[in-house]
């Protein structure tokens, strides 16, 4: 029996856990001959929905609405998905597999004997919001940096190392690492992930049932398995369904501040006169609107985006529910209108930096990003200078 294929009998249910690489070769043919060697009631896929189109439809891509994506506030949500997306087809290059091939040929092995297929796994947007809301400020930054050296590392990977990611001992180094740099994210990415695909297993039909899932997955999953079996679990997971609830909502913090610089604007002029409280307005539109506006400069944004930046930031700054980042990535998306070829290429120019340039859609998130970093570094310089401002007026 192969190291990646785990057979478990459970209250006379078999279900057998098939652990693959995803970007491996040998891995699509072990699930293909597998499925027909074991002919299960029911085959589940390490996929959700959304994830399941994208696999199955090449041209999904094509329907992607930029500006929507940023009205429902996802920019950063998106490009996550994005880079990951693009790690794993560099990664997959190398040996000719594209990312989720696994996947597909599960499915289609699956149909082709007339077997039912589950999608099992939790909504990706649903698992990066829950890894951004429940990481710390420190956690953030890491994850930030995670993700824009994964976006452009060029090491190649051999098809050797590929392959040894199915093994346990491989995967166990990395969960470790992962563990240890971002324990917050290996939580959300694997632990919750390991419990919502084992109780969704469970739930398929039929007295036997095969997943096919990443290798990492195996031993967690397993674990979730007979905990259900033994009555010792329950397979709802609606609390993992959700956001985490915060003990202060990020609104209150948000009008917190803005009501905070409103009065330190107020307290200028009511004890510092006129020019006190005029020379703080002007440091907050400095501060706020140059900063936003050098962001989307970098992230090479027009001259119409730029100036937006400038114009709105000292404004988004102060109302919460509107950041600068949508204005300057719906005014570029505009000006800059996405055609077919960087739908086409978006995953690919997700690798490189000049991609991000390249491709038009790529190019908004880019500008949406650091003109967001740029505005809140902007808040922060101002209200800095604000209160060395006040500690004059009344020392």
């Amino acid at each position: 029996m192969s190291n990646c294929l785990k057979t478990i009998d459970l209250n006379g249910r078999v279900f057998s856990l098939v652990g693959t690489a995803h970007v491996s070769q040998e891995s699509i043919q072990e699930v293909k001959e597998t499925i027909s060697r074991e002919k299960p009631a029911c085959v589940a896929i390490e996929l959700d929905e959304k994830r399941y189109q994208s696999i199955m439809e090449e041209s999904s891509w094509h329907n992607l609405d930029i500006i929507a994506v940023l009205k429902r506030n996802e920019g950063f949500l998106l490009l996550a998905n994005l880079v990951m997306a693009s790690f794993q087809k560099r990664m997959g290059m190398s040996v000719g597999v594209k990312p989720g091939d696994e996947m597909k040929a599960g499915i289609v092995a699956a149909r082709e004997l007339n077997i039912p297929v589950a999608m099992v796994d939790r909504p990706i947007q649903l698992t990066l919001r829950r890894a951004w809301a429940k990481s710390s400020f420190m956690g953030k930054n890491k994850l930030l940096t995670l993700l824009i050296g994964s976006a452009f590392d060029k090491e190649k990977v051999s098809e050797n190392e590929i392959e040894n990611l199915k093994q346990s001992n491989e995967m166990d180094v990395m969960m470790n690492d992962l563990a240890q740099f971002l324990p917050t994210v290996k939580e959300v990415l694997i632990d919750e992930r390991d419990r919502y695909l084992a109780s969704h297993i469970w739930k398929c039909q039929g007295d036997s049932v095969l997943a096919v899932l990443g290798a990492g997955h195996l031993p967690g999953v397993e674990r979730h398995l007979r905990l259900l079996a033994a009555g010792q679990e329950n397979a709802d997971t609606s609390d993992i369904e959700c956001l985490p609830k915060k003990k202060i909502p990020s609104s209150i913090v948000g009008w917190g501040i803005a009501a905070l610089i409103i009065a330190l604007f107020v307290c200028g002029f009511l004890f510092g006169g006129k020019s006190v409280g005029s020379d703080m307005i002007g440091r907050w539109v400095f501060w706020n609107g140059t900063l936003a506006a050098l962001g989307s400069l970098a992230g090479g944004a027009h001259v119409m985006t730029i100036l937006a930046a400038f114009v709105g930031a000292p404004f988004t700054s102060l109302i919460p529910v509107v950041g600068v980042g949508m204005i300057t990535g719906i005014v570029q998306a505009w000006i800059c209108k996405p055609k077919v070829s960087d739908m086409e290429s978006l995953q690919s120019d997700a690798g490189t930096i000049k991609g991000f340039y390249h491709n038009r859609i790529l190019r908004v998130l880019l500008v949406f990003v650091l003109s967001t970093l740029g505005s809140s570094l902007g808040t922060f310089m101002a209200g800095a200078s604000f209160i060395g401002a006040h500690v004059h007026l009344f020392g």
